[in-house]
């Protein structure tokens, strides 16, 4: 074991941070309306009392925009974690299928799936997520001198006070930080540098996100509201859920 410095983790998150901004952008900047329009529950908007073309327009953007950034954050998170588990145990991306990382400590080899949060499955995708672990086993069963091998799902944040799973081991938040680091302190040491330049980065999304609300609403207005203002939701279901030949 090799313990991790902060300027090492510092280094890491300001170099790679800028990937999670500039995707952001990106993918803000490719959006189409009607794309976002067929992808939302217009029903939802309904009952919310929705009348104006730009607090529609808002709404299923930043509903489609929360979404998105929190699978490009997952996959940065998944980065550090593996970059800090490499230094300190020797971690390595695993080439199994649904594991994200390999390595041993005290004897044992842990093969880990990385998630964000704990609330990140239904029933069919935990089940998923077992029958990949009983491969990964099977595998480095027969492939390794180790013949302990637990498996775990780490989440980068939250809790969960039932870690023992039965078949592998579930560590959120703090303890999952621990464990792939041996930092009790970690879980809170990685917030400072995620802060790097994200006020300026953060500027220029919103400017883009200003003209994307303005060209989205007129396009909007276009399409789905009649002469003197009024949003037609039956057109806006029609477009979200009418078979089409």
């Amino acid at each position: 074991m090799k313990p991790i410095t902060q300027q090492e983790i510092t280094d890491y998150v300001e170099a790679n941070i800028q990937v999670f901004h500039q995707r952001r952008l990106e993918n803000l900047q490719k959006l189409k309306l009607l794309d976002v329009v067929k992808q939302k529950n217009p029903y939802l908007f309904k009952a919310k009392n929705i009348i104006t073309a730009s607090d529609f327009v808002k709404t299923i953007l930043d509903a489609r925009l929360s979404s998105q950034e929190e699978t490009i954050f997952g996959g940065f998170l998944e980065g550090l974690a593996i970059f800090v588990c490499s230094n300190v145990y020797g971690g390595q991306k695993s080439s199994a299928e649904g594991i994200d990382l390999e390595f041993e400590k005290d004897g044992i080899r842990y093969i880990v799936s990385i998630k964000s949060g704990p609330n990140w499955g239904n029933s069919s995708q935990v089940a998923k997520l077992r029958d990949n672990f009983r491969k990964a086993k099977r595998i480095l069963g027969t492939n390794t001198a180790s013949a302990n091998v637990v498996a775990v799902n780490g989440c980068c944040y939250g809790k969960n006070r039932t870690p023992d799973k039965g078949d592998y081991l579930k560590l959120c938040g703090q303890k999952f930080w621990e464990f792939i680091s041996g930092d009790v302190n970690l879980y809170t040491d990685i917030i400072e540098p995620l802060g790097h330049q994200a006020k300026h980065r953060n500027e220029q999304f919103m400017q883009e996100y200003g003209r994307v609300i303005n060209r989205f609403t007129s396009e909007f207005i276009g399409h789905f509201c009649d002469s003197d203002g009024n949003m037609l939701w039956k057109e806006i279901v029609k477009y979200n859920s009418a078979e089409t030949s």
